[in-house]
């Protein structure tokens, strides 16, 4: 039977299109031993079975050990946690249980479908930032199911501990949901947060049941073994039934083949979305800004009649929640037609059933792609399509479907004992009880090798405690490795937008620059070193900025070496020295060059871990002259940077390189892949670990772009500290490729 979207899938634009067949789902009866209450609820709700990864998910909560349930879209991860958490709260209202969410509008919506099932003895409250204080000793006293998120954890929470004494000492369960998006530097932080916690509970008498709730990823154990110290029963066998889809890849019309500029992909998506919609099918469009949202919207308001313009919506983060909660409520009862969003509705909030969903550029994870096509088809046969932007990601996809759509989704991956991240902990976990070996359990060896290290903590017969003046874990951001971050301030509001680590400051908010920040653009008017802040501005204008850095390594400790692709590839522990000299403004639309400007700023160093190999004298036959060899390496480092992403779950941004023809330390060419974030985070040791397929996969990235001296979609990097000068496509090709033959 033709769908009623056949007729626009078609023309030189459409690069993909298939159907993923229907499925049946898999079903399993109700636990004899629920809680009467707790059934009587559910059939109120008309549940009446269960998915059988859900039976799955309530059996391991019952046996007493941790749980992760790692599942699709629309797949009922909710009611797997719910299941053994109200039961036992239903059994028991002392119990205590906190559920943790990486965004307050989860926790909203969360808290309104617990209402809604209305289980007898459940008293639901949130606490965060926007709590009352006047209610907050209520929800301590009173709530027995508590939604709060990390940051409100880690500085509100558990250095009041002993506000929180009847809670922690009646702790039952622990949910995180959404836990892939605790990964790279969050992530870390997250988890010594969540130790932190273990401990202060075992501190009371409590050792609560942790359930993880995450989206489909490779490594769904190692991630909940690394975020709490502990294994977790993975429970990840989708029973859910799903509806057939139709999946595209539409990728706009190639004007300029040499810079490889294509047609606006937010103009074809505007399009494609107010002709779904005209077509009487409720469509989802996802952005990568708010801008762009905004933009979406506006131009496909533009293409349809008055009528149908008025159930077309932006919804993005910024606005009030009243506004928020008016749109999901018009998508629920299916009044509006058209959304068009940033990721804010990537995530597990209900909205509902739609027909269609459309994402504009690959939004950094085959994860989230996935997450945002889920939405797609909630009511009968549905199209998920992706419309591709100019990146070099996009473009290889668009070239290579099967490696986007036939691709094992990435590995969440942290690193918790980073001593960067671990020692604001320590300090923070030794203001809350003293520190001794009794903590190995929880806090982890790391732990304590690090106490003796970390200032104002000293060493008394109860072991080490905080001897400092003020309160440690207000020194901690989440979101930074370093201690002395700059703050971003939005100079309209005096509003905190944001923290920027020192060593990534100079080179993105520097005075002049253009600071993007949740997919908006700020122009920085001053940058305040003694201060440590940045003071930017609303931008709209149709320029962008690139810093232009001096960066050298030095290699500080190999800790991996091995012969691997004919050469020597070594993981290890690098320093890092940038100095910013000058950036240049660029023109949005053909990539032109403005003006360069000169800037006097301090270098920094800083240690990482890095991959780096050395090509032997096979595979620099015919490139060993310069200036095509330094050139060559250079292309090969931003091809492989562009395409690192795909193996580890990071953006492109979290990394750095640096490709010389002679390395002091190794006395040979050398290609260096950093992670750029001080101490490492984990993404250059994955690299290592896939580096045979990370190859292979930058080959068919280059030879598939049909540039011939390469362009944003294979070899340029917006993030270029030498401003893309120096790269040979073919070169970097012809490398690559005897080093993907080399085994």
């Amino acid at each position: 039977m033709a769908a009623a979207w056949d007729d626009l899938l078609q023309g030189e634009e459409l690069a993909y299109l298939a159907t993923e067949p229907p499925r049946e789902p898999r079903t399993a009866a109700l636990p004899d031993e629920l809680h009467p209450k707790l059934r009587a609820a559910l059939a109120q709700q008309g549940v009446e079975r269960l998915y059988t990864h859900q039976a799955d998910a309530w059996t391991a909560a019952r046996s007493g050990g941790h749980v992760i349930v790692t599942t699709g879209t629309a797949s009922g991860k909710t009611l797997a946690f719910n299941l053994p958490v109200l039961d036992a709260l239903a059994s028991e209202p002392k119990n205590r249980a906190l559920y943790l969410y990486p965004t307050k509008a989860l926790a909203q919506d969360q808290a309104r479908a617990l209402s809604e099932l209305a289980v007898p003895g459940v008293r639901t409250a949130i606490y965060d930032g926007d709590t009352p204080q006047e209610q907050r000793w209520q929800i301590r006293r009173g709530a027995n199911l508590i939604l709060t998120n990390p940051d409100m954890l880690h500085i509100g929470v558990l250095p009041r501990h002993d506000l929180w004494a009847d809670v922690l000492h009646n702790l039952r369960y622990v949910v995180i949901d959404e836990a892939h998006v605790y990964r790279g530097v969050f992530g870390s932080h997250v988890a010594n947060v969540l130790r932190r916690l273990r401990r202060l509970a075992r501190i009371y008498g409590a050792d609560p049941q942790f359930i993880f709730a995450s989206a489909t990823i490779a490594n769904p154990g190692e991630l909940a073994q690394s975020l709490l110290g502990d294994s977790a029963t993975v429970i990840g066998d989708d029973a859910a039934p799903r509806a057939e889809r139709t999946i595209a890849l539409w990728n706009p019309e190639l004007i300029d083949a040499e810079l490889g500029l294509r047609a606006s992909p937010l103009g074809d998506a505007a399009r494609l979305l107010a002709s779904l919609v005209q077509r009487d099918l409720r469509t989802i469009c996802f952005a990568k800004s708010r801008k762009a949202a905004e933009l979406v919207h506006r131009m496909a308001a533009d293409r349809v009649d008055a009528k149908t313009a008025k159930r077309l919506a932006p919804y993005r983060a910024g606005y009030t929640p009243q506004q928020r909660r008016d749109i999901e409520r018009r998508l629920v009862a299916g009044d509006l037609l058209g959304v068009s969003c940033t990721d804010a509705l990537e995530l597990g909030i209900d909205i509902g059933l739609l027909d269609c969903a459309i994402s504009v550029g690959f939004p950094g994870t085959v994860a989230s792609l996935r997450q945002q096509w889920g939405r797609a088809g909630r009511r009968g046969h549905g199209l998920a399509l992706m419309v591709a932007s100019e990146d070099g990601l996009d473009q290889y996809f668009m070239r290579e479907p099967e490696t986007l759509l036939g691709r094992r989704v990435e590995a969440a991956i942290l690193d918790h004992a980073n001593p960067r991240v671990l020692d604001g902990h320590v300090a923070a976990a030794a203001f809350e009880a003293p520190v001794d070996d009794d903590d190995r359990a929880t806090l982890g060896d790391d732990a304590l090798e690090r106490a003796p290290h970390v200032p104002d903590l000293q060493h008394t017969p109860r072991g080490w405690v905080w001897a400092g003046k003020d309160y440690p874990a207000a020194r901690t951001s989440l979101r930074s490795s370093t201690p002395d971050a700059f703050t971003v301030i939005d100079a309209t509001t005096g509003a905190l937008l944001g923290v920027v680590e020192r060593e990534r400051a100079y080179s993105t908010v520097h005075a002049g620059a253009i600071y993007l920040h949740m997919g908006e653009q700020w122009l920085v008017r001053e940058l305040d070193l003694l201060a440590r802040h940045a003071i930017v501005e609303p931008f709209s204008g149709d320029w962008y900025t690139q810093a232009k850095k001096e960066t050298s390594t030095d290699i500080e400790e190999p800790l991996r070496v091995e012969r691997r692709l004919g050469l020597s590839l070594t993981f290890g522990r690098v320093s890092v020295t940038e100095q910013v000299v000058a950036y240049q403004r660029k023109s949005i639309r053909d990539q032109a060059t403005i003006d360069t400007v000169q800037l006097d700023l301090p270098a920094t160093t800083f240690e990482t871990e890095a991959v780096w190999y050395v090509p032997s004298a096979r595979h620099l036959d015919g490139l060993e002259a310069m200036p095509t060899l330094l050139s060559s390496l250079h292309a090969a480092e931003h091809s492989m940077i562009a395409l690192l992403p795909l193996w580890a779950m990071c953006d492109r941004w979290d990394i750095g390189g640096l490709s010389t023809n002679v390395h002091q330390d190794t006395g040979e060419p050398t290609v260096f892949i950093y992670d750029g974030h001080p101490g490492g985070v984990g993404i250059a040791e994955r690299g290592f670990d896939q580096f045979e397929g990370w190859v292979a996969d930058t080959v068919r990235m280059l030879e598939g772009c049909p540039c011939e001296r390469g362009c944003p979609s294979c070899v340029q990097s917006p993030k270029c500290g030498n401003l893309n000068e120096w790269l040979d496509k073919a070169g970097a090709l012809r490398l690559l490729g005897r080093m993907s033959k080399s085994r």
